[in-house]
């Protein structure tokens, strides 16, 4: 007889808390400096399983009238831990979030999955 597998617990996109972001004055718009961040630490899990996927993140963007703040920046990412949301969907939804928050003139998004079943997965996304 099979065993059915298990179904571990996962939040709902109202999770992701966007409330902590914040942002200061950028005091040099249109010099069209790009400002570069990354983390290795990202954590979403698996909306079937729940399983944990572990990621990366990228940001990069010229900034307009408002910078990112990066603890804030931080404790979003961290808002996504256990939130049941597919990679393709993370990664447009973090764009989202940071483009309401800073207005930059463009923004990129990548997310960088670690491999699951011997797949390797990166998602890129753009604004404008």
């Amino acid at each position: 007889m099979v065993q059915a597998v298990p179904r571990l617990p996962v939040q709902g996109y109202e999770a992701i808390d966007a409330g902590v972001l914040e942002a200061f004055p950028y005091e040099y718009p249109g010099k069209g400096a790009v400002v570069d961040i990354h983390t290795d630490e990202f954590t979403a899990v698996c909306p079937w399983s729940g399983l944990p996927d572990f990621g990366s993140v990228r940001v990069r963007y010229v900034p307009e009238a408002k910078v990112i703040e990066l603890r804030s920046f931080k404790y979003y990412l961290l808002t996504f831990r256990s939130v049941g949301i597919y990679q393709e969907h993370a990664v447009n939804r973090i764009l989202e979030d940071l483009v309401a928050l800073a207005e930059p003139q463009w923004l990129e998004v990548t997310l960088d999955y670690k491999v699951r079943g011997g797949i390797h997965t990166v998602c890129t996304i753009r604004y404008p």
